[in-house]
C-alpha cells in the first residue's frame, strides 16, 4: 500500500544572509542561518521544531511560509513546488499557511477592532458572501476560541495575553488552513496561560485535521502535544523522530543535553543535569565537522573533520552522531 503524499515536505533547505560592510558594499561575510534542513509533515500531524536560541528554527517557518526567497533547497505543497513561485501565483496558496507568533500583542493591529482583524483573511480570500455571513464567520470563530462575541467590537489592548493569542488563532484559523506555522506561539505567556492556549491548539488541530509546525525551545510544552521532533543546532537537524522516541531514547548527545534540562514532574524524581560547556559557535563561521564537536562531552578526533550525516537507528528516527558508528566497547 502506497504511503499518502505528505502535506509538506521540505528538502535541503538553506538560507544564507550576506553581511555587508563598507561604502561600496561588499560581502564580507555569510551568516548560515539554515543550511540544509529536511523533514515533510503529513496532514493533521504535529512536528515539533526545537532547539536554543539561534540554531535557525524560526527561519525555517519563515521560508516555509515564503516571508523570503531561500538560497537553495526545495518546498512542496501537496506535491506542488511553492518555493519558486511568484507572488502572484504564491498569493491563493497562502490561505492554505497561516502563522501564530510569539508576541500576542506586537501581532495585532492596534487600530483595528478584533471584528476587522479576523476579518480580513476572509475577505483577501474571498471566503464570505455577504457582510452578515462575515459576521456570522468571526462569530464562531471567536466561541471556537472560546471568546465572547462582544470581543468582536473591542480593540485588541483590552485583553489580556492569552486572549489576544487566541485573537491570533482565529485569525488563523479564518483563511481555513491546512497548516499552521506556531512560532513559539506559547512562550510569552504564563504557565497557567500557557497551558490552557497549547490545550486549545490540541483540541482545534484534532477537531479541524490541521498539520501544525510547531517552533519551541520549551520541551515539557513539545511533550505535550506534538507526534514528531526534529532537534536543530546552529542550522541544521542533529536528530528527529516520533515524540516517545526522543524522550525515552534520544541518540544524540545535543538532545540529551536539551532534555536533562526539562524538569522531573515526579516528586522527588532525580535527573541528572548535562552542563554543555562554551557558546554556541556563530553562524558566520561554524565549526568544521559536526558542528556541535567544540560542546560535546563525547567529541573524538572524527568529530572535528568529518561532518556526520542523518542515520537511522528505528523506525521514523534518524540521528547525526559519529558515536552510532563506533563499535560497542568489549
Amino acid at each position: 500500500m502506497t504511503a499518502p503524499q505528505p502535506l509538506l515536505q521540505v528538502w535541503d533547505l538553506k538560507k544564507h544572509y550576506p553581511l555587508r560592510s563598507g561604502w561600496l558594499g561588499g560581502t564580507k561575510a555569510v551568516v548560515h542561518a539554515v543550511d540544509g534542513v529536511s523533514f515533510d509533515i503529513a496532514r493533521g500531524e504535529t512536528l515539533a521544531l526545537v532547539g536554543e536560541s539561534g540554531c535557525g528554527k524560526s527561519t525555517v517557518g519563515k521560508a516555509v511560509l515564503r516571508l523570503f526567497d531561500i538560497t537553495a533547497g526545495q518546498i512542496t505543497l501537496d506535491g506542488a513546488r511553492i518555493d519558486d513561485l511568484s507572488a502572484g501565483k504564491l498569493r491563493p496558496l497562502r490561505k492554505r499557511l497561516q502563522v501564530v507568533f510569539q508576541d500576542p500583542f506586537s501581532s495585532l493591529n492596534p487600530r483595528m477592532s478584533v471584528r476587522e482583524i479576523i476579518a480580513e483573511p476572509i475577505r483577501n480570500f474571498g471566503l464570505a458572501t455577504s457582510e452578515a455571513d462575515l459576521d456570522a464567520q468571526v462569530a464562531a470563530l471567536l466561541d471556537r476560541v472560546s471568546l465572547p462575541k462582544d470581543a468582536a467590537k473591542r480593540w485588541p489592548h483590552e485583553f489580556s495575553g492569552g486572549q489576544r493569542q487566541r485573537i491570533g488563532i482565529a485569525r488563523a484559523l479564518a483563511s481555513r488552513p491546512d497548516l499552521i506555522i506556531c512560532d513559539e506561539a506559547v512562550s510569552a505567556l504564563d504557565v497557567s496561560v500557557k497551558a490552557q492556549i497549547v490545550n486549545l491548539l490540541d483540541e482545534l488541530q484534532k477537531e479541524l485535521g490541521l498539520a501544525l509546525l510547531f517552533i519551541s525551545h520549551d520541551l515539557a510544552v513539545v511533550e505535550h502535544m506534538t507526534h514528531r521532533v526534529a532537534v536543530m543546532y546552529l542550522g541544521k537537524i542533529v536528530e528527529m523522530a516520533p515524540k516517545r522516541q526522543i524522550f525515552a531514547a534520544p541518540r544524540h548527545p545535543y538532545t540529551r543535553a536539551l532534555l536533562s534540562a526539562v524538569p522531573v514532574p515526579e516528586p522527588g524524581a532525580a535527573r541528572k543535569r548535562i552542563i554543555l560547556k562554551g557558546d554556541v559557535p556563530s553562524p558566520i563561521n561554524p565549526p568544521s565537522g559536526c558542528r556541535f564537536h567544540k560542546r560535546c562531552p563525547f567529541a573524538f578526533d572524527r568529530c572535528a573533520k568529518e561532518e556526520p550525516q542523518l542515520r537511522p537507528f528505528a523506525e521514523g528516527h534518524t540521528a547525526a552522531c559519529h558515536l552510532d558508528e563506533m563499535p560497542p566497547v568489549a
